[in-house]
């Protein structure tokens, strides 16, 4: 086993992974600039797996020797603007938001579980205690509602 190839190649690798690193964070934060803050906002699904796209985007054109800054930056532009024309319809079209999100799911209402709510949401009872808890309370009779968001946050309202 090569210990010494694992732990360092060589300076150039180190060098271009600076730099390039640099530059495309740079690139990354001015697109996001252009973009706007919906760009990043995580209000549903759809924007956490872009997120997370563009955090992978970044990371492949950091450590991947054969993706060079011009197309790593063809990427992150991609990305962000696909972004930005499905939040430009989802705004305009109602039809077109509802296909790409999805809606809150009541999961506790008064004091007492959605059962079916909640077998679909797949969110257990100790997750939804977990979630009260957080919020203040202790007890599922304790709460007014408890709604799975669009995001996949448990919002909860304690009574009183």
């Amino acid at each position: 086993m090569d210990w010494q190839g694992m732990l360092f190649q060589n300076w150039s690798g180190i060098v271009r992974t600076l730099l390039v690193g640099t530059l495309a964070y740079v690139t990354l934060v001015l697109f996001l600039r252009i973009s706007g803050k919906r760009t990043l906002a995580k209000l549903n699904a759809f924007d956490l797996v872009v997120t997370v796209a563009l955090g992978s985007t970044l990371s492949a054109i950091l450590l991947q020797e054969s993706i060079a800054l011009a197309e790593g930056a063809a990427a992150l532009a991609l990305l962000i603007g696909l972004q930005f024309l499905v939040t430009f319809w989802s705004v305009r079209s109602a039809r077109f938001a509802k296909a790409l999100r999805s809606e809150p799911a009541l999961l506790a209402r008064n004091g007492a579980y959605c059962e079916k709510a909640m077998i679909r949401a797949r969110i257990t009872q100790d997750e939804a205690l977990s979630a009260v808890r957080a919020a203040g309370g202790r007890q599922i009779d304790e709460v007014e509602t408890l709604v799975l968001e669009s995001d996949g946050t448990l919002s909860v309202a304690l009574k009183g």
